[in-house]
């Protein structure tokens, strides 16, 4: 599904590409290379999703991660990730699929824990310990769990 947004937004992407650097994934304009010593297609995909994150929301070089806007533009890269493949609604997709943990979730989710669990992390530090979404209540503390209203 990435892929093919990506290909109809004229941006390349070059799956196994050979990095000086430790990175796992980079954006440079419309090409974005996925570091070809990540071979799971989980965590391909998170990368992936940040980095076009990358292009629909970041402009210049923001390595520089020490530098405030750096930080800023990084953050709203991760949110579009995690709201393209995760989101409140796919919480409430999951809960209603039967997913009782973070390990099940990630894998209806087709996600990483880790990507999982960054998401989660950022979604209560923008709504709190709680939010409603449609008809649920969905509660990042102490664990996530997703309650519907009735």
């Amino acid at each position: 599904m990435l892929l093919e947004e990506a290909v109809s937004n004229d941006i390349y992407v070059i799956e196994n590409a050979k990095f000086k650097s430790s990175a796992d994934g980079l954006i440079n304009g419309s090409v974005i290379g996925l570091n070809r010593n990540i071979h799971s297609y989980r965590k391909r995909t998170c990368i992936l999703a940040e980095e076009l994150g990358h292009y629909y929301t970041t402009v210049g070089n923001i390595l520089d991660q020490s530098n405030g806007e750096n930080q800023k533009q990084e953050m709203r890269a991760r949110m579009w990730a995690y709201n393209k493949l995760i989101g409140l609604g796919g919480i409430v997709r999951a809960y209603q699929g039967g997913c009782k943990d973070l390990s099940e979730t990630a894998d209806y989710l087709e996600v990483t824990e880790e990507f999982l669990s960054e998401a989660l992390q950022t979604y209560k530090n923008k709504y709190g310990t709680s939010v409603l979404f449609e008809d649920y209540e969905i509660c990042f503390v102490p664990n996530l769990e997703v309650h519907q209203k009735l």
